[in-house]
């Protein structure tokens, strides 16, 4: 006799999201739309993959996403794409097929793809939150886009958490500071990791982001971008950290921030949970990309936006116990041993009246249909036996509180459930 086939897994970093963990996903979806779309953001949906030349140009070929953890394929039209690294290549790619008026402003949630190693909230294919806002060049959006990720945090109960910023500049000031910066870490080349003793030359900035000993020492007093700013850049800086501090958010310059990304200029930021080892503890970040719109076709449009990693937030407000979510009770649980005509036409009346409710199938017992009933958590059963199917009533149960059971005309099942209902369900941390 032939051994089974082996059970199929989800394919190594990937995982499931089973109901009730989901509902808190749904909750913290809702929570973020809402919160951007104050500000008039409005919700954009990109494709799952694209060009791979969308990728290659604005993220850089220099970097790890696409030099080592892209997920690139040829279609069977000879096409070569790209699963989505991240989001903001998407959203500019939009922005420049489409055209829509300026400011743009956009919110995503959506599946991100990198083959890299999982760690604890990464995964290979991980999910994001993000907005993006285009056309505005003024200090103040920054502010803007940054408050927004640091009041979401805050309004699902974070606290410990840290933000950090830094300036890339632009392309007036950063030629001459990567010089700068070049030439001072070939004196010292020996000193640094294999990794980028070898890439110094192409990408001298990564070498600040290396959390490598040998790099951390060798960069311990390299010359600070900030203080090599063109006069625009600085003062572009000085007023995102005014309007920071005007509106309450804290936040450190941290030289050594350089993200992951080539199309960055001017602000970048990172947001990190004190409450997660310090090796996985990124749980937001973004910044400006003045140059990212020119680069992949369109006219010069600057832009700036961040991206939030759902696991790794999650993890973090596990950490906090925050943003704890339970599922939606169902309002009712309809038995029914007649056949099963009762329970399919009282389950219809109340979802169309917007009550949650379900029932049981196959002609189960009694008893079974009760235990259900109980499990299930729902507020009320509502019994249908033939007694009660032949004088036009269901018996209604308290299930939750203190109750004697009582006899409903089938015409008001539907108010007795409602006027059950606690008037105020309990918030959501």
């Amino acid at each position: 006799m032939p051994d089974p086939p082996a059970a199929v897994r989800a394919p190594a970093g990937t995982h499931d999201v089973l109901w009730p963990e989901s509902v808190r996903w749904e909750a913290l979806v809702a929570r973020f739309a809402g919160h951007v779309e104050r500000a008039d953001y409005g919700l954009l949906e990109t494709p799952m993959f694209e060009d791979v030349a969308l990728f290659r140009r604005g993220i850089g070929l220099a970097s790890d996403v696409v030099g080592k953890e892209m997920y690139e394929f040829e279609d069977r039209g000879g096409r070569s794409l790209a699963l989505r690294p991240e989001g903001t290549a998407s959203v500019v790619r939009a922005f420049v097929q489409h055209r829509p008026a300026l400011p743009f402003k956009a919110w995503y949630a959506t599946a991100a793809f990198r083959y890299e190693r999982p760690q604890a909230g990464r995964y290979r294919q991980h999910h994001q939150l993000g907005v993006e806002a285009l056309g505005p060049e003024d200090a103040d959006l920054d502010v803007e886009v940054i408050w927004l990720a640091d009041s979401f945090f805050r309004s699902i109960g974070l606290d410990r958490f840290a933000l950090r910023i830094n300036s890339m500049g632009d392309k007036v000031c950063r030629p001459g500071y990567l010089d700068l910066l070049r030439a001072t870490l070939s004196q010292r080349r020996d000193g640094l990791c294999d990794e980028h003793r070898e890439r110094l030359d192409a990408n001298p900035l990564r070498v600040l982001d290396c959390k490598r000993d040998a790099c951390r020492q060798a960069t311990s007093d390299v010359p600070r971008f900030v203080d090599h700013l063109c006069g625009p850049c600085a003062k572009h800086f000085d007023r995102v950290g005014a309007g920071l501090a005007a509106l309450g958010v804290p936040f450190a310059l941290d030289v050594r921030l350089v993200r992951g990304f080539d199309y960055y200029t001017r602000t970048a930021f990172e947001f990190s949970s004190e409450a997660l080892a310090a090796a996985q503890n990124g749980i937001g970040g973004g910044g400006r990309y003045d140059e990212l719109v020119e680069q992949v076709g369109g006219p010069v449009t600057p832009g700036i936006g961040f991206g939030v990693g759902v696991e790794r937030l999650l993890l973090a407000c596990d950490a906090e116990s925050a943003f704890e979510v339970a599922p939606p009770p169902l309002d009712a649980y309809v038995v029914d041993t007649t056949g099963g005509d009762w329970a399919r036409d009282v389950t219809a009346s109340l979802r169309r009246a917007g009550l949650r409710a379900d029932r049981a199938f196959d002609g189960r017992s009694m008893r079974s249909q009760i235990k259900s009933a109980d499990r299930s958590g729902a507020r009320v059963a509502l019994i249908v036996g033939p007694d009660e199917a032949g004088a036009g009533v269901v018996a209604l149960r308290p299930l939750r509180v203190d109750g004697e059971q009582r006899q409903v005309p089938v015409a008001e099942v539907v108010t007795a459930v409602r006027e059950g209902l606690p008037t105020d369900p309990p918030p959501t941390r």
